[in-house]
């Protein structure tokens, strides 16, 4: 990455590229009674970047199935889908558009606006490539990881309990963990 107006990043092809639901994933990871921590997953509905010439310029939106909610326990998915937590009866989605791709000290920032609940606040993800290549069918793919950490409590997740020796059942920031992997469009 060589400078703040544009980059080059190996193996770059400018075009649409649309992502592959079954090789990626939304994972999130929240602090639990203070001691550990609770991971969990979504399942992407769809996601587009729009890729020009210089990747500084690239567009992203995203679309995540806030009902595939997954944290491999059935009575907590199910009361994180309630309205206490997501409502996704009323939010079924949680969506997230691009604002701009900048470099701040060799890193690959993406700032956008996330939608949880029908509240939207500005997050930067911090974007890690994983490469680019071609599969056995000819289809041109790319990887990466990108990372942010959200406070819950901006997006209407205020549900909590206290708990008898302190503290609270549930913390308020949440990372959240996208793995990545989409083609681009002949």
């Amino acid at each position: 990455m060589t400078d703040a107006t544009t980059i080059d990043i190996p193996g770059y092809r400018p075009g649409t590229w649309a992502l592959d639901p079954s090789h990626s994933e939304v994972g999130f990871t929240v602090r639990h009674m203070m001691i550990s921590k609770v991971r969990g997953a979504f399942g992407i509905k769809s996601a587009t970047l729009i890729a020009p010439e210089n990747p500084l310029d690239a567009k992203v939106e995203a679309h995540v199935d806030a009902t595939s909610l997954d944290t491999k326990d059935e009575g907590r998915d199910a009361h994180l889908r309630s309205a206490e937590f997501f409502d996704v009866e009323t939010y079924p989605s949680i969506d997230f558009v691009s604002t701009g791709v900048r470099v701040e000290k060799g890193e690959m920032l993406v700032d956008g606006d996330l939608t949880i609940r029908d509240v939207t606040k500005p997050v930067t993800f911090e974007f890690d490539f994983g490469g680019f290549g071609a599969d056995p069918w000819g289809n041109y793919k790319a990887g990466a990881t990108a990372t942010t950490v959200i406070n819950r409590e901006d997006f209407g997740l205020t549900w909590n309990a206290a708990l008898e020796t302190g503290g609270v059942l549930v913390g308020k920031d949440v990372t959240i963990t996208l793995d990545l992997q989409g083609a681009i469009q002949p």
